[in-house]
């Protein structure tokens, strides 16, 4: 039972670790880009949009498609790089052990 005791208590600090983990993402922000940095969307650690900045050269009525599929694209590679930043903070509170994909915490 002493083993269940501190495994219970080990649930717990990870419990707080992911808490604190989760305050910290909102204050992340970052920033994808597309168009070489012509269309840029800053997101959080949440995932949710927080600027976007368009080149005002991209601004013209008859390209209104292109610098749709821009404004994507960096939405995209900023959603990635968020991502990515939440694996390596998972990677840091699980002391490297890596969760089966699908598998998120807590439980």
């Amino acid at each position: 039972m002493k083993d269940l005791g501190q495994l219970m208590k080990r649930a717990q600090e990870m419990q707080a670790k992911m808490a604190d983990m989760q305050k910290e993402l909102a204050a992340v922000e970052v920033v994808g880009q597309a168009g070489g940095g012509m269309v840029q969307v800053t997101l959080n650690g949440k995932g949710e949009a927080k600027h976007v900045k368009v080149d005002r050269t991209l601004v013209d009525p008859k390209e209104v498609e292109m610098l749709e599929d821009l404004i994507v694209a960096a939405f995209n590679d900023a959603r990635a790089k968020v991502e990515a930043h939440i694996a390596e903070k998972m990677r840091e509170l699980t002391g490297g052990l890596d969760l089966p994909p699908g598998m998120q915490l807590p439980f």
